[in-house]
């Protein structure tokens, strides 16, 4: 909190001065942080001052500062830069940036800039970033970056150590190093680790691990997370159908995508179905309005049944009147019920924790957990409604027994949907709350009237 407090003190300070147009303070107030924070103010000085007064900020900045500043704001305010500077500030950012990150920025401007940049690109980077611009967002080649340590199996550790040395400043990360032969076929994997502690004579072929990991250049993306999480990687190759290494994904590109499926999985829990990138705040309100409403729609269509079939059974409302004032409580606890189950088993599938081969356990474990608590809630219901609300033991034993089969039948349904979704294709976090709720209320009515027809005698 205290950090927090600092932080907003210092970019009220820096604002101030900029409003002031004390630029030269504003830079060396600026200038006592690290570069991960001067990102992050720069980003708030855009959204408060906007793009000129940010632009004017980061033309303060010495060169080498600004490049690693530029790197860290969102890809959204990266554009927003390069189309404020000139071409020449454009074109020594786009040199001093990591591949893969100029990549990003590339993405995302127009076709027109993207030329401009090219043209002044060398011929044999500027046929690598064309083959790079061309993956799909969403597979591996769109994350991997060409700049890796590459090794010769023939080479010594002394050899491999001082390639390290001259080649290390423009690689991405020097703890792995890939052993490749002249056709680019990867032949195994050797940690920086192993080769500061071997003997200076070694053959890098007797060093070399060859049950390596490494994925396809069109994998999609979440499947390259889950690589990640399993093994625990700091960088994974990437190669293409013959087995040759075209460039590695490092684990800062994919934190990004994990976030991203967790940011998509959230809002499909919640019934949003939006294929932006775009912050909440960056997103128009008729934005909002057209993620949120179609599926709103459809709940609301099954609401229209729920309501439906309540009114079917107006008889039994009408002679046990009293039964009505439950049927809120049997409603909420099922949709209640059957989220718990639904949001622990998308959860277990999304860390690979629960297979599809496990429904008959997850099945086993369902019921006895929803058996026992549905007895629980049902023995305080009935001790409520008989000896606090008097009413007659039929209907405490009418509405403990739906309560009882409600809790059964959403844990159950909250537990197999999600599985069922995986089986067919469609994303399980689609089957979380709202579609959950809407039916278990249906389930809930059902059971709830026609456990009453049968108990009451109606």
């Amino acid at each position: 909190m205290d950090q927090e407090k600092t932080f907003n003190e210092i970019l009220t300070e820096i604002i101030e001065l900029l409003q002031e147009k004390k630029y030269g303070r504003a830079r060396d107030r600026l200038l006592e942080n690290n570069e991960v924070d001067i990102a992050e103010i720069l980003e708030d000085i855009m959204g408060e001052l906007g793009i000129e007064k940010s632009v004017i900020v980061f033309r303060t900045l010495p060169k080498d500062v600004s490049v690693e500043v530029f790197s860290y704001l969102p890809i959204e305010d990266q554009v927003a830069i390069i189309n404020a500077i000139t071409d020449k500030e454009m074109h020594f950012i786009m040199d001093e940036l990591a591949f893969d990150d100029m990549i990003d920025v590339l993405e995302e401007l127009p076709a027109n800039v993207v030329d401009k940049i090219l043209e002044k690109t060398p011929r044999d980077e500027r046929k690598l970033i064309n083959t790079f611009l061309n993956y799909p967002d969403t597979c591996a080649g769109s994350l991997m970056t060409p700049d890796y340590i590459s090794l010769q199996k023939d080479m010594t550790v002394t050899q491999a150590l001082a390639y390290i040395k001259k080649e290390g400043m423009d690689s991405e990360t020097v703890y792995t190093c890939y052993v490749k032969d002249k056709g680019r076929t990867l032949l195994g994997i050797v940690s920086l680790r192993t080769l500061v502690i071997a003997d200076d004579e070694l053959r890098i072929s007797e060093l070399m691990h060859t049950d390596f990991v490494s994925v396809n250049v069109y994998d999609d993306q979440e499947e390259v997370s889950e690589i990640f999480k399993k093994y625990g990687f700091l960088a994974i190759p990437v190669v293409d159908k013959e087995n040759r290494l075209v460039g590695i994904i490092t684990v800062d590109d994919i934190l990004d995508v994990i976030e991203e499926e967790t940011t998509e999985d959230f809002e499909r829990m919640a019934g949003v179905m939006d294929a932006s990138d775009k912050d909440y705040l960056d997103m128009s309100v008729w934005h909002h309005v057209r993620n949120r409403l179609p599926w709103l729609f459809l709940l609301m269509c099954s609401y229209v049944i729920t309501g439906g079939i309540i009114s079917s059974f107006e008889t039994v409302l009408s002679q046990v009147i009293s039964l009505v004032a439950y049927l809120p409580m049997l409603m909420g606890t099922g949709g209640n019920s059957g989220s718990q189950s639904a949001t622990l088993i998308i959860r277990g599938m999304s860390v690979d924790e629960i297979d599809l081969s496990d429904a008959g356990k997850v099945l086993w474990k369902e019921l006895r957990v929803s058996a026992i608590i549905g007895i629980a809630l049902s023995s305080l219901n009935f001790i409520r409604i008989c000896w606090i609300e008097h009413q007659g033991p039929m209907i405490a034993l009418t509405v403990c027994g739906a309560m009882l089969g409600i809790v059964i039948a959403a844990k159950v349904i909250g537990s197999m949907l999600p599985m069922l979704a995986k089986k067919i294709g469609v994303d399980p976090a689609l089957m979380a709350t709202p579609t959950i709720s809407s039916l278990t209320d249906m389930v809930s009515v059902i059971t709830y009237f026609m456990l009453a027809r049968i108990i009451l005698g109606i």
